[in-house]
């Protein structure tokens, strides 16, 4: 499970997993609402990753992802 870092670039959210220096676009996310933000995550190279559900939060932030 890695720890991987949301931001904001614009209007697109990024999605950033140290480790693997790897840095993506969201292309979707399962949940955005104000009460539920998170489930799966696919990123613009075709990899998802899960997110367990959460208030929405405020960016960046430092999450655990499954990969999904």
């Amino acid at each position: 499970m890695p720890e991987v870092m949301i931001s904001q670039k614009a209007d697109k959210l990024i999605f950033y997993v140290p480790k693997k220096d790897l840095e993506e676009n969201i292309e979707s996310i399962e949940f955005d609402t104000p009460e539920k933000w998170g489930g799966e995550v696919v990123l613009g190279d075709g990899q998802r990753f899960y997110l367990e559900p959460i208030p929405q939060p405020k960016l960046p932030i430092t999450l655990r992802a499954k990969r999904a």
